[in-house]
């Protein structure tokens, strides 16, 4: 089967999709990811063809729950949703043309490309998967996964997820519009063509753990938590020599590293790596990452594009921006974690992960101090129970398998002819 992977956003948005890629490939499928043009060497390095989307992660991207918004948007909400609906009617032109390109038989669509990827599988007359980093389905469990609200109570909390969708479809409109007048599709307005999809229990696989997110009671059946999907690691790649060295040469470093987040913050954040790091009397392994970190001294090293999979395993605890892949990653290697959300989904996954016991309370961007991040390391690296609990989430997620679960599921739909 010829599958077009279409995703959008920034590094931990795409990279855990060439997880799934590669294991489609090796079950004998045609694999392609559709993705911001600056990801066509991560996608390529993964042994997959690649389609590039005219959207620029670097500037704005969207959010977790598909409606657009970024780290570093505009605060105002007309003036976010404004910018939201001219990069997803840029997106939605983008993801046309690769699945014309592509020839695609099905379409797995993330969170940020389903309100689009709906229409252009409508009119090529192919199936879709969902394919989910972030649970966006309205529950009395939790309320949306974006905005770092916390629990409104079991009916506000499903009130506030369909408020959320809401909003998603009113950003989609126009984008919608058009790329329904440019594949000769009747108008239809978003909501209409969501609510046909939930009522013919379309299938979305959530790749997460359970065991930081159990699936919700309140969700329709095709709705399914399947595991976490991780990047794809090349068997042979080893950590860089310099990296071997430096962590030979002392006890465990603890990992410093923003992802995508704080961007034009560079000096300062290495600053205040370094101090906290020193106050908590540890050694410092930080990633550069879009904020450009750079530190060099004789107890921290400054890292590039190194895959976690191989560093945080040898780390004593881990500081990260919460995004959902890290945050899964440093639990995937039972290190404790001090989660430092900056926007987006990430207040929602610090708190899963503090909550499970793998991780301190989480330190906002906003208030980050080396006061307070060197206590909050201390913490993680003295209490034990952190310790107990990352080790005892790691033996789950290591037993889950989000990606297997994903080509089980197109198999079956090959088998049975499913249509979209």
């Amino acid at each position: 089967m010829r599958v077009l992977i279409m995703t959008a956003g920034s590094r931990g948005d795409v990279a855990p999709y060439t997880g799934i890629g590669a294991r489609l490939r090796e079950a004998g499928h045609h694999v392609a990811v559709a993705a911001p043009g600056s990801f066509a060497g991560l996608v390529a390095d993964s042994g997959l063809d690649f389609q590039g989307l005219p959207v620029d992660p670097r500037g704005r991207k969207p959010p977790a729950d598909g409606s657009g918004g970024s780290g570093g948007a505009p605060s105002g909400t007309r003036e976010l949703i404004r910018a939201a609906a001219a990069f997803v009617r840029d997106l939605g032109r983008g993801l046309a043309d690769a699945a014309e390109a592509h020839d695609a038989q099905l379409l797995l669509l993330s969170t940020t490309t389903a309100p689009l990827g709906w229409h252009v599988a409508e009119a090529m007359g192919i199936p879709t998967l969902g394919a989910y980093l972030q649970p966006v389905a309205p529950t009395a469990d939790f309320p949306p996964v974006v905005g770092g609200g916390r629990s409104l109570g079991r009916w506000g909390n499903r009130g506030a997820g369909r408020l959320a969708l809401r909003v998603v479809d009113r950003v989609h409109a126009a984008a919608v519009k058009d790329l329904r007048d440019r594949l000769g599709l009747p108008p239809v307005p978003p909501r209409t063509v969501r609510r046909r999809l939930e009522q013919a229990d379309w299938p979305v696989l959530h790749g997460f753990s359970p065991t930081l997110v159990p699936r919700p009671a309140d969700w329709r059946e095709g709705l399914r938590v399947v595991g976490n999907w991780w990047p794809h690691t090349d068997a042979g790649r080893r950590l860089p020599g310099a990296v071997e060295d430096f962590l030979r040469a002392g006890p465990p470093p603890v990992f410093v590293g923003f992802g995508s987040m704080g961007a034009g913050e560079g000096e300062r954040l290495s600053e205040l790596a370094v101090r906290a790091l020193r106050r908590a009397g540890a050694r410092g392994v930080v990633q550069a990452g879009s904020a450009g970190l750079s530190v060099a001294t004789d107890d921290v090293l400054t890292v590039g594009d190194v895959p976690h999979a191989l560093l945080f395993p040898r780390m004593a605890a881990v500081v990260h921006h919460a995004g959902a892949g890290t945050t899964a990653a440093a639990l995937r290697a039972g290190v404790p974690a001090v989660p430092v959300p900056v926007t987006a989904d990430q207040p929602f996954w610090a708190r899963r992960v503090a909550a499970l016991g793998a991780a301190t309370g989480p330190v906002p961007f906003a208030e980050l101090s080396a006061d307070r991040l060197a206590d909050a390391i201390r913490r993680a690296l003295d209490e034990p129970s952190h310790r107990d609990r990352a080790r005892s989430a790691a033996t789950a997620l290591k037993a889950q398998d989000g990606a297997g679960e994903v080509v089980r599921a197109i198999e079956d739909m090959a088998r049975q002819g499913s249509r979209p």
